[in-house]
């Protein structure tokens, strides 16, 4: 692993860690395998609100599903705009416990999640055996340091910003364990790092007739 492809996502990730609040548009596009082998793109718009250390807010809208995700501190609610549903359950405290619990118990993942945690750098880089700085290159007209990594099973690239504000503004992952290799690609934009968000922003307040429902709760690791 190259040392200054460790270096430039660390410096990333502590920049980011050390943000009290920011807020981010971010466009993705997921990747699904069909039997045939054919590969299908399905794309969303996310925006992300993020007030530390236990306030989020999210809403993704695509193809696939328009939800918001709702987390004050202690209730974490998924609403299903289409639809008309949404679920609540009592949340842990703290952005890091919620998002482990919505990913082992819920099955959700929040937009942009591998980046919210304090622990970010730690994280990507748990099993990484290569990484280097592939060169510069230009994300939406900004400067950025292309990195590429490899751990077993997946793939990694992220795209970091030159400069004062080092922010990611693109992560492409690979699933190298899954047939035809389905990628999945985010870019991160639009980033507000001065924004101050009102409470009530985080809080969920149900829409006249929609309608309350369980989740689904997976039984945890090791049951």
């Amino acid at each position: 692993i190259e040392a200054d492809a460790k270096q430039v996502l660390e410096k990333s990730m502590t920049y980011l860690s050390g943000l009290q609040q920011f807020g981010l548009i971010a466009d993705s596009s997921i990747e699904v395998v069909m039997e045939s082998g054919q590969k299908i793109q399905f794309d969303s718009a996310n925006a992300v609100a993020i007030q530390r250390p236990n306030r989020l807010y999210a809403v993704r809208l695509g193809e696939l599903v328009n939800q918001e995700f709702f987390y004050d501190g202690k209730t974490l609610t998924l609403h299903d705009v289409d639809n008309g549903f949404y679920a609540s359950v009592d949340a842990p405290d703290t952005l890091e416990g919620m998002l482990d619990f919505a990913r082992d118990r819920l099955d959700i993942v929040a937009p942009a999640g591998d980046f919210i945690y304090a622990n970010a750098y730690e994280l990507l880089m748990e099993d990484v055996t290569s990484g280097f700085v592939v060169g510069p290159a230009l994300v939406d007209g900004m400067v950025a340091d292309h990195l590429a990594f490899s751990k077993p099973g997946t793939d990694f690239q992220v795209w970091v910003a030159r400069g004062e504000m080092p922010l990611p503004l693109k992560l492409v992952i690979t699933s190298r364990d899954v047939a035809e290799s389905p990628q999945f690609t985010v870019w991160l934009r639009e980033w507000d790092v001065v924004v101050e968000h009102a409470a009530e922003h985080f809080d969920f307040v149900a829409p006249s007739g929609a309608q309350a429902i369980e989740f689904i709760m997976l039984e945890p690791a090791g049951n």
